[in-house]
């Protein structure tokens, strides 16, 4: 017999006792005539001892296992109808034309000058008077030139004034000779007369002539 169940015996065994002294005690007191009250009182202390049962240790019970949670509701997708969807709209992208490149204005041309009114007259150059053979001739035969034999031709070119008469002498190509052409200009200067040039006015002007002096050695 286990150690709980030898308890539980003695238990019993002392409850019997206690009802078995409580009925003498009861019968006591009828006989000796003790008061009710008296008797119900010891009869209330005695029947209200408690008689505890050791019990077992109870092992708690497992925590309760966590239901799963419910798998999320996933709604299917819409359907849709493509035969009311509307094709693509096509864009077209125009590239506006380059614009023109500027249009530049040229500037008016001057207006020309009028040209001058025509001259009354046709200006004229200087005209020699008489015969400009005779500015130089042989007698003026330099010398020196004539001893050692030199010839040649001088040109020149006189500047004529406005009374007919020569300003200035300008040997124009050299007989190769200096005293040739020497000679030459300080003859024409000394000689030459001319009927002065004129302008558009017929008023006498400033001109030039040219013209050449052939040195030759003469023949005796």
């Amino acid at each position: 017999m286990a150690y709980a169940d030898q308890e539980v015996s003695g238990n019993r065994i002392a409850a019997f006792v206690v009802v078995a002294l409580l009925h003498v005690a009861l019968g006591y007191a009828l006989v000796t005539g003790l008061a009710y009250e008296g008797v119900k009182n010891i009869v209330k202390k005695v029947t209200t001892v408690d008689i505890k049962k050791d019990e077992p240790k109870k092992e708690p019970p497992p925590p309760p296992k966590k239901a799963a949670a419910a798998p999320p509701i996933v709604a299917p997708p819409p359907k849709v109808n493509i035969s009311n969807i509307s094709p693509p709209v096509e864009i077209t992208q125009t590239i506006p034309p380059p614009a023109p490149p500027p249009i530049v204005v040229a500037p008016p041309a001057p207006v020309a000058a009028p040209p001058p009114p025509p001259p009354k007259f046709t200006p004229k150059a200087p005209v020699p008077r008489g015969n400009p053979g005779s500015w130089a001739t042989t007698n003026d035969y330099p010398t020196r030139a004539l001893r050692e034999e030199r010839e040649g031709t001088t040109g020149f070119r006189v500047t004529v004034g406005p009374d007919g008469r020569v300003t200035d002498c300008q040997v124009t190509s050299s007989s190769g000779s200096p005293d040739l052409d020497e000679a030459a200009c300080s003859n024409v200067r000394r000689r030459a007369r001319f009927n002065p040039a004129t302008d558009g006015e017929g008023n006498p002007t400033t001109g030039t002539y040219s013209n050449r002096v052939r040195w030759v050695i003469p023949k005796d």
